[in-house]
């Protein structure tokens, strides 16, 4: 006689959730409903999957019973490592997909407006489908009205550069149908990456009276004007090593090693130029140890508002309007600037937005926060 599969999050059917507790045969040991079926579809830019996290409270307090499924990129993936708000983590290949389309989902949330995964959310069985989705032409459509903002937002420049003065987070939870209470990001370290941070302060020698500011220098190479030229950052720098009061450190990717390298390079050892290709959540770690941090708009700026530190940012290329540093910062744009922002990948006015961040008012902005 087949037994009843429990419902329930610990159970596989691959193992015992306890050891020599048969929880087929004998039922539950500690039964935890799976409740509300979620996935979650974030494939895109590493530091969106980051932001996308500040909707889990949002679903938590609309469905407090649930179960919430995640797809992203395998990259990204770490920043979600670790989440006590996320129940299962999948990278996008060809395993996870086989496995997602064999399951009942109550509601599926793609964030992206990309082909794949909005072919992802057509795929899937799911009672409630929210957020992008393809026609029959392989068109990117809005699959439920609260996504309609969201998706004018790709469409309308005027609308998206001009005149919407929303964060991602708030119309992405009205994508979701979701009440938003402006809930930051959800992101935790583990206890052995806490001794980590502990340990590599004490190898750099800060102390807890320090003060210590942190240079995210780089970006994502698929926007490098993003980026605040070399001459700026060392000249930044050294304006504020003039203080005699402030402890540098450099924060970046695999991709900005070099960049670093020749940035440090100015300074013989009286920076901190923390490691760049240890890996994702060791790069979190190191930027841990900064109280404030300067930066673009980028992955380490994510990442920064996600360990709640103080953040002095400049936009360029960018929309400021759309990132919300939770009272915890300053935002340094050309707001009279006509071609600022605009997303575009090759400037044709010099880059301008970059050049005309002023060094000056940004360690200004430094000494005030360390002054209050």
């Amino acid at each position: 006689m087949p037994k009843e599969i429990p419902s329930c999050k610990r159970f596989s059917g691959y193992k015992p959730c306890f050891p020599d507790h048969n929880c087929w045969e004998d039922g539950c040991k500690e039964n935890i409903p799976v409740g509300t079926k979620i996935l979650i579809i974030n494939l895109d830019a590493m530091g969106d999957v980051l932001m996308t996290t500040a909707q889990l409270p949002a679903i938590k307090r609309r469905f407090p019973e649930s179960t919430i499924y995640w797809i992203t990129l395998k990259n990204a993936a770490p920043l979600l490592f670790n989440n006590p708000l996320i129940d299962h983590i999948y990278f996008f290949d060809a395993e996870s997909i086989l496995i997602l389309n064999q399951m009942k989902f109550d509601y599926v949330m793609n964030v992206d407006k990309s082909q794949r995964s909005c072919s992802i959310l057509n795929s899937v069985n799911s009672k409630k489908k929210l957020g992008f989705g393809l026609n029959e032409d392989g068109k990117i459509i809005p699959v439920n009205e609260g996504a309609y903002y969201n998706y004018r937002l790709g469409m309308d420049d005027y609308l998206k550069f001009k005149v919407n003065q929303r964060t991602g987070q708030d119309y992405l939870a009205e994508t979701f149908e979701l009440e938003y209470k402006r809930d930051e990001y959800v992101f935790e370290f583990t206890e052995d990456e806490k001794k980590f941070i502990e340990k590599y302060k004490k190898k750099v020698g800060i102390k807890s009276k320090d003060k210590v500011i942190g240079f995210n220098t780089g970006c994502s190479e698929l926007y490098p004007n993003k980026k605040m030229t070399i001459e700026q950052q060392v000249s930044l720098i050294k304006k504020l090593l003039q203080k005699k009061k402030y402890k540098i450190a450099l924060f970046g990717g695999a991709e900005d090693t070099e960049r670093n390298k020749e940035i440090a390079s100015h300074f013989r050892g009286k920076i901190i130029n923390t490691p760049t290709t240890a890996g994702l959540r060791k790069g979190v770690c190191y930027e841990s140890i900064a109280d404030i941090i300067i930066t673009g708009d980028s992955l380490g700026m994510h990442i920064g508002i996600g360990l709640k530190k103080y953040m002095i940012v400049w936009f360029g290329v960018s929309c400021w309007t759309e990132i919300d540093l939770y009272e915890r910062g300053i935002k340094f744009f050309q707001k009279d600037l006509f071609c600022s922002p605009c997303w575009k990948k090759v400037c044709p006015y010099n880059l301008e937005c970059i050049q005309m961040i002023d060094l000056d008012a940004i360690v200004k902005a430094v000494d005030d926060y360390f002054e209050s």
